[in-house]
């Protein structure tokens, strides 16, 4: 794949921005404890959905996509109730 098609807007760049703006919103308190949970609780289920969209549903697709076994998914399916 060329890595050029996502020069504009490289994933890595909107997630650090809006990482940036919560710290900056958080005015010098702290983030919630366990705040890696917190952000894969915020980032996984949309992420799933958008593979699951992609690949019109297709579970063995979308898990070879996300590099992770069906059963996984499933799993991380049932868990976020998608």
């Amino acid at each position: 794949m060329n890595r050029d098609m996502f020069s504009s807007a490289p994933l890595r760049v909107k997630v650090q921005e809006t990482l940036d703006d919560y710290f900056r919103q958080l005015d010098g308190h702290p983030p919630p404890a366990q705040f890696y949970r917190l952000v894969m609780q915020e980032v996984e289920p949309p992420l799933l959905r958008s593979v699951l969209d992609y690949t019109s549903g297709n579970q063995s697709r979308a898990a070879e996509i996300l590099g992770m076994n069906r059963a996984t998914l499933r799993k991380k399916l049932r868990q976020y109730q998608i």
